[in-house]
């Protein structure tokens, strides 16, 4: 292996373990992280830590990244195992569920409050929509095959401002479906909060899974699957 290989591999595996330790933070202090507790934690100089990120929001991008990519990797491979678009639809959604549970506050970092004075940058959006994206790729496949039968066209400005996004989507694919997608992923990252943050308790206790399964049902069938 050459000098620069080594470099890049070792550079590679400690970004990955401050990473990791970052995680745990997390679970301790939330997005507050500190590049310094970090660096105590590894053993090293804070000063070594800014070499591999240049600040808190650095790590912070990277383990949203992550995150997203996690979630969506989640979700896709889970789809696969689908026959159907409502199946596929629907262990999409059931694994999005699972991986929030796994990972609650990755989950709190991507889809809970806005960390004071972070600004995400471009870099997030394509990880960030991968489960709305596939969620609409289902869909709009359930609309090509005819499995979705055409509904009653939106009305509004918004339908208009939808518009061009499920033409470029799919052409003749109708704004409605935009929407729906659009609103069905609302509902399941809601749903998921609601379950994470402990919003069920005293209500459903013993088959939130069943629950769950009940709203996802009801958003499919609002999307017309």
């Amino acid at each position: 292996m050459s000098a620069a290989n080594l470099r890049a591999r070792v550079r590679a595996e400690m970004t990955e373990e401050i990473k990791s330790v970052a995680r745990r933070h997390l679970a301790t202090d939330g997005a507050n992280l500190s590049l310094r507790a970090v660096a105590r934690d590894l053993g090293m100089a804070s000063s070594a830590v800014y070499r591999y990120f240049a600040s808190r929001d650095d790590l912070l991008t990277a383990l949203i990244i992550d995150a997203y990519d996690a979630v969506g990797e989640a979700a896709e491979h889970a789809a696969t195992g689908g026959t159907t678009p409502l199946e596929r639809w629907l262990a999409a959604c059931h694994a999005v569920r699972e991986w929030a549970l796994a990972n609650p506050h990755e989950w709190a970092l991507i889809y809970g409050s806005p960390v004071p004075g972070y600004q995400a940058p471009q870099d997030t959006i394509v990880p960030a929509t991968r489960v709305l994206l596939l969620l609409g790729a289902t869909l709009a496949g359930a609309y090509q095959s005819g499995v979705a039968p055409a509904r009653e066209p939106l009305q509004g400005r918004f339908a208009e401002e939808l518009t061009p996004i499920a033409e470029s989507f799919l052409p003749g694919l109708p704004a409605r479906a935009v929407a729906d997608t659009i609103a069905a992923f609302f509902q399941l990252c809601g749903a998921v909060s609601s379950e994470l943050f402990g919003q069920l308790n005293k209500s459903v206790e013993e088959d939130r899974r069943g629950f769950f399964e009940y709203q996802m049902r009801g958003a499919a069938t609002l999307a017309g699957l």
